[in-house]
């Protein structure tokens, strides 16, 4: 065969797709890009998807011995599927006469992958081609603008791709506003490990962006000590729709009834009104059902997450800064809550101008918009509304999750660019092949095979569906699981500590010897102090309140003021 050539076309081919002769095993393998020069379309782009390898050259005795060591002529055929070229306007076309058997195949160069992929123009370096050196880019615009999904299972490196893409959106100064429900993204403020060869491999350098990370906590800073900032929702002039919201499936119609009627009397008699306001107010009705109220109100307002100063939608979504809402202690319903009213008031301010363009980030995302089916949360509608419209509006939504299957669909159909990591699960592999653009069943087949690390990107911006290789993070990484082994080495429980004033041990303890008096015989009846000491104490009926009392009780408890 001619120098360089890896291969030759054999059998029957078409326009689509050819099996090849390789001759050059160490230069093609699955996945490989390789080129076929065509009589009317010039060079071709194709892929490798598959490799069989054949002899008979040999016997069962021989191969046992180890003595079979020349294997030249083993056959080895690649099944090959044909990308395209592109034409004098740019336009990506597939060949319309079929390939010529007997035509050589070589390794495609850097130049034309780059150009039949759509690799080039880009800005956004997330890592390398796999099996290549080339980087892979991506727009930003496009990104944002489009939406972006990172799907995988559990410990197939999701959160660490998620932080590559947001160090290289604050490497533009791009606004994010990230939903950390776990704590991983906070050492973002923290430099990466340094390893010069990775570091040199994918082109870039360690860095920290403690300058442009600001953390916020809707729990108790004693909770969250690490956290910078502690983050409130507005508890002013609250309205019935506000208040139902955070718990929906609490409140019935009567309840609602209850919290209208209370709430209008508030506005006939003041300008302005606290969540203590209202359940004063719901206290004066003369309805049974409103100590079922005044439960929630009271669980809402315990929760501490409403204020009379709350964090303005001005102060996370900032050029160049980067405000992550971090869940550490806040229960789960809490957590959809707290979502809902976030995002409302995002995509109201974005409409408005009050904020600038931005990326709204959602780990978990399958916690707070759901699939039909699996759970209900009051966060869905707003998210969904986000996904559809956001675009629009210069906001731009990226969603993470392990399961595909459970994120409602109408959010992950919006997404233009996918990155998606190892999954197994098949519900979420049927979840990505109907949901995603572009998938079939050899993307199925790949995805079930990647390692850690290595990214199937598909994007409206790339041809067809590629293998990254994800760079090394700049900051650290934050999502590591914990070695359980290491820490029961490392750790050992402290001793119990002493116990003030306390007597000392008996030599031998009464308690572990002790047996139960004897019973009293007919004849020695047993006396009333005995029975007053061992009789079980009388059991109380628990109070209710007094009927039709308006306010008084809850004056007693609570206090007269408002």
């Amino acid at each position: 065969m001619v120098r360089g050539s890896v291969g030759v076309i054999f059998g029957e081919t078409g326009t689509l797709e050819f099996k090849m002769l390789v001759s050059d095993s160490t230069a093609v393998y699955r996945g490989a890009y390789i080129k076929a020069w065509h009589e009317t379309d010039g060079w071709v782009l194709a892929q490798v998807i598959n490799i069989t390898r054949s002899s008979e050259s040999f016997t069962i005795e021989e191969a046992k011995a180890g003595q079979r060591k020349d294997k030249s002529d083993d056959r080895i055929v690649a099944e090959v599927i044909v990308i395209g070229t592109r034409d004098k306007e740019g336009m990506l076309r597939s060949p319309t006469i079929p390939f010529s058997p007997g035509d050589l195949i070589y390794i495609a160069d850097e130049g034309l992958i780059r150009s039949v992929l759509g690799l080039l123009g880009q800005d956004m370096n997330i890592g390398l081609l796999e099996g290549t050196g080339i980087k892979v880019q991506l727009s930003v615009n496009s990104l944002v603008q489009k939406h972006c999904s990172i799907l995988a299972k559990t410990g197939s490196g999701k959160s660490y791709t998620a932080a590559v893409i947001l160090e290289e959106l604050m490497d533009r100064d791009i606004p994010l506003l990230i939903i950390d429900p776990h704590s991983e993204y906070t050492s973002l403020k923290m430099q990466g490990p340094d390893d010069p060869e990775a570091f040199k491999k994918y082109g870039v350098t360690p860095k920290s962006y403690a300058d442009r990370v600001t953390v916020y906590t809707p729990a108790n800073k004693a909770i969250n000590p690490d956290a910078d900032e502690t983050f409130r929702l507005n508890g002013m002039n609250l309205t019935v729709k506000d208040l139902t919201s955070i718990f929906p499936d609490n409140f019935s119609t009567t309840h609602t009834g209850i919290l209208y009627e209370a709430i209008q009397s508030l506005r006939a008699e003041m300008e302005t009104y606290t969540i203590d306001d209202i359940i004063f107010a719901v206290g004066n009705d003369k309805s049974k059902a409103k100590w079922s109220v005044i439960s929630m109100l009271e669980n809402i307002r315990d929760t501490d997450i409403l204020s009379p100063n709350p964090t303005p939608i001005e102060a996370l979504v900032r050029k160049g800064k980067v405000a992550i809402l971090d869940f550490k202690g806040v229960p789960p319903d809490m957590q959809s809550m707290i979502v809902a009213q976030l995002c409302l008031n995002l995509f109201e301010a974005r409409k408005l101008d009050r904020v600038p363009p931005g990326m709204l980030v959602i780990e978990e995302a399958h916690n707070y918009a759901p699939e039909k089916g699996f759970s209900k949360t009051v966060s869905t509608d707003i998210l969904r509304t986000i996904a559809s419209e956001g675009r629009k509006f210069g906001l731009g939504m990226m969603v993470i999750s392990q399961r595909p299957a459970r994120i409602d669909k109408n959010v992950l159909s919006q997404c233009g660019t996918q990155i998606i990591m190892k999954v197994t699960n098949p519900n979420d592999l049927k979840a990505i092949s109907k949901g995603l653009e572009g998938v079939n069943s050899y993307v199925e087949d790949e995805l079930m095979r990647l390692p850690a690390g290595v990214a199937m990107l598909v994007s409206n911006d790339i041809e067809r569906p590629i293998l990254v290789d994800i760079r090394i993070r700049r900051s650290k990484h934050g999502g590591e699981s914990v070695n359980v082994l290491m820490a029961a080495q490392t750790q050992s429980l402290p001793p119990p500590p002493p116990v003030a004033n306390a007597p000392p041990l008996p030599e031998e303890t009464p308690v572990l010897r002790k047996t139960a008096p004897p019973l009293p015989s007919a004849a020695e009846p047993a006396t009333i102090e005995e029975n007053r000491v061992s009789a079980p104490p009388p059991k109380r009926k628990p109070s209710r309140p007094p009927k039709n009392d308006g306010g008084k009780l809850f004056t007693r408890i609570f206090g007269g003021g408002k």
